[in-house]
């Protein structure tokens, strides 16, 4: 490995034999894409056993080619790698699944430089990280809120990161969360399809606006509570803050919410009992297509204790 790239041995299979040399790469070089190798090619990173330049990503593969594709490495992050305990759900050499706790940031920002999921992910996977979303994000294809816990999964190589992203893209990710609600919703299932943005008037808050992104929330009521109950919310679309904002605008915000909520005097006190600070809101389910492999998998996790114990106080 040279200073800054990695120098990566391919061969084409008999499988490959006649395929463009973009597609056949892909295939002897599962860590890259198609998409990055096609860029490879024509910047001139890739060389055949002779050590000519293959600046054609459609010329045909041959069984049994060799080449050398000249990776740039991502820049250095500037992020700390942690010793932060991390709950792994599922990891292999592409990505990486975690169940994460309610307060963690994902990644770092103003106010929060280190300490971060980023940070921890950085040590766990000794720098192994998609660098796709650049020296601040590595790794990350998508996220949730510091104040909410559940899981998520983040790219190891940049091929596993393009194929996620393309499925958050189509919305065809299975994300669903657990939220306990105030009140009780009528009808006890339905759908919530309203756009998002930032709000005009509070720039740090999301709010339904007409002219922001299409958003959508399909509700289902798990078990009522007191004054209050436990909600599914299977998200088709992904925006921030979505969750908060669509239950909050049928009158049903989660308790807990410090910013979209107008929390009862009767739970007010039980929150402050229970020294519960944050949102009610739970990623409990993730499923999605293996980016290299094609499986379909998916992974679910149980509310953690802090939401369980309100919970339990809650039940009729």
């Amino acid at each position: 490995m040279d200073r800054g790239v990695s120098i990566l041995e391919a061969r084409i299979s008999e499988g490959s034999n006649g395929w463009r040399l973009d597609r056949a790469l892909a295939d002897a070089v599962p860590t890259l894409s198609r998409e990055r190798l096609k860029v490879l090619i024509a910047s001139g990173a890739v060389a055949d056993a002779a050590g000519a330049l293959a600046r054609d990503p459609a010329r045909k593969a041959k069984a049994g080619d060799r080449f050398t594709v000249t990776v740039p490495l991502p820049a250095p992050a500037h992020n700390e790698a942690q010793d932060i305990p991390l709950t792994i759900v599922f990891e292999d050499e592409h990505l990486i699944v975690i169940d994460k706790p309610a307060g963690l940031v994902v990644h770092p920002a103003a106010g929060n430089p280190d300490g971060t999921l980023v940070n921890a992910l950085l040590h766990h996977c000794g720098g192994s990280l998609s660098g796709i979303g650049g020296v601040a994000r590595p790794g990350i294809v998508h996220r949730i809120d510091k104040d909410t816990s559940g899981l998520m999964v983040a790219a190891k190589t940049d091929r596993a990161h393009e194929g996620l992203a393309k499925q958050f893209a189509a919305h065809s990710i299975d994300r669903r969360y657990k939220a306990i609600v105030s009140g009780r919703p009528i009808p006890p299932a339905g759908k919530v399809d309203a756009p998002l943005a930032r709000s005009p008037q509070n720039r740090k808050k999301v709010a339904i606006v007409q002219s922001g992104k299409r958003a959508v929330t399909h509700y289902t009521t798990l078990q009522p509570l007191k004054e209050a109950a436990l909600v599914e919310c299977r998200l088709e679309t992904g925006r921030t803050h979505q969750v908060r904002v669509h239950m909050a605008s049928l009158g049903h915000a989660l308790l807990g919410d410090p910013v979209y909520g107008r929390t009862k005097a009767a739970h007010r006190a039980l929150l402050e009992t229970l020294g519960f600070r944050r949102q009610a809101l739970h990623a409990a389910r993730l499923g999605f297509i293996h980016p290299v492999t094609n499986n379909s998998i998916s992974f679910d996790s149980e509310m953690p204790a802090d939401m369980q114990e309100l919970f339990s106080h809650l039940t009729v």
